[in-house]
C-alpha cells in the first residue's frame, strides 16, 4: 500500500483512509505517535480473507494537520463513529492499538458504534498512562514546539524507536517519523500529546463491564510503554475477554512480531 486513496471530510479536517481485500470487514485503528502504516503487514495478511479498512486519525499520518485542531481522544472517537456510518459497515470486527483502543472503546460505549468483535492490542485504556517523557512534553508542549527541526527530528526518532523490542530498520523508522516533520508535522506531534487527557479513559473504565461482544486483549510481553499488567487488568474488567501474550514483542507488536500478531488476529476474526 502506497498511501491512503480515499477522503472523509470532518469539521476538524480531512481524514484519509483506504481498504483492501474482500470478505467480512475488519477495521484497524492505530495509536500515537503512529499512523495506519504500522498495520501494513498485518493488513495484507488479513486481506486474504477480509475487506480491511485503515484510516489515519486527524492530525496523524496523511490526514489533515492544522493549528488549533482538536485531536483529543474524545474528538477521534466521534470521528471514528461517523466514519463507520460513512462506510455503512454492519458490526465489523475492530482491531485497535495504543490510543486506538481508547478511541474504539469510546465510540462503542458512548457513541453507539456497533462491532461484531473487538481486539485490543497494547492499548491505552486504563489509568495511569503516559511515560515520564510523554508527561513532560504534555506539560511543556509550547516549548517543545519551538525546538530546532534537527533536534526535534532526533527526539521523535529516538522516542518512536523505544516502542519496539527489536532493532528497527532505518527505512521503517523513516516511514514512522516522517509525518511529524516539517512546518505542519512538528507542531502536530506536540499538539496530540498536549491534548491527551486521562479523563477520556477514566470516563469509560466503569463501562467496560457492560461490553457484551467477543473481546481479545493482545499484549507484547516486553512492552515498556504500557506494561503487560495493564493487559491483564483490562481482560479482567471485560466479561469473557481472552488475553494473549506475545513473547519477544514490545509496544509496537506490529513491528516486532507481525506474523504472530496476524495469525492471532486471523484466528480471532475468523
Amino acid at each position: 500500500m502506497l498511501g491512503l486513496r480515499e477522503e472523509f471530510e470532518t469539521p476538524g479536517g480531512t481524514v484519509r483512509w483506504d481498504r483492501l481485500g474482500r470478505g467480512s470487514p475488519v477495521v484497524l485503528l492505530h495509536g500515537t505517535p503512529f499512523s495506519s502504516r504500522v498495520w501494513h503487514d498485518v493488513a495484507v495478511a488479513l486481506s486474504a480473507r477480509h475487506e480491511v479498512y485503515l484510516w489515519d486519525m486527524l492530525g496523524y499520518g496523511e490526514s489533515d494537520q492544522r493549528a488549533g485542531q482538536d485531536v483529543s481522544l474524545r474528538a477521534q472517537a466521534e470521528v471514528f463513529a461517523a466514519l463507520l456510518r460513512h462506510w455503512g459497515l454492519d458490526e465489523p470486527a475492530v482491531v485497535a492499538h495504543d490510543f486506538g483502543g481508547a478511541v474504539s472503546l469510546r465510540a462503542h460505549l458512548l457513541h453507539g458504534a456497533r462491532y461484531g468483535r473487538l481486539a485490543l492490542v497494547d492499548v491505552v485504556a486504563l489509568a495511569p498512562w503516559g511515560s515520564p517523557f510523554f508527561r513532560l512534553v504534555r506539560e511543556h508542549a509550547d516549548v517543545f514546539e519551538r525546538l530546532p527541526p534537527a533536534l526535534h527530528g532526533a527526539l521523535v526518532r529516538e522516542y518512536v524507536a523505544g516502542a519496539v523490542h527489536r532493532p528497527v530498520p532505518g527505512a521503517v523508522l523513516d516511514h514512522l517519523v516522517t509525518p511529524w516533520s516539517g512546518e505542519h508535522g512538528q507542531p502536530a506531534f506536540y499538539r496530540q500529546i498536549a491534548q491527551a487527557d486521562q479523563r477520556d479513559t477514566d470516563e469509560i473504565e466503569p463501562l467496560l463491564a457492560t461490553i457484551d461482544i467477543p473481546v481479545l486483549v493482545c499484549w507484547g510481553q516486553d512492552d515498556t510503554w504500557v506494561p503487560a499488567e495493564h493487559g491483564e487488568r483490562l481482560a479482567a474488567l471485560i466479561p469473557g475477554a481472552r488475553l494473549e501474550r506475545i513473547a519477544g514483542a514490545g509496544h509496537l507488536v506490529q513491528q516486532d512480531a507481525p506474523a504472530v500478531l496476524a495469525a492471532t488476529l486471523r484466528d480471532f476474526v475468523g
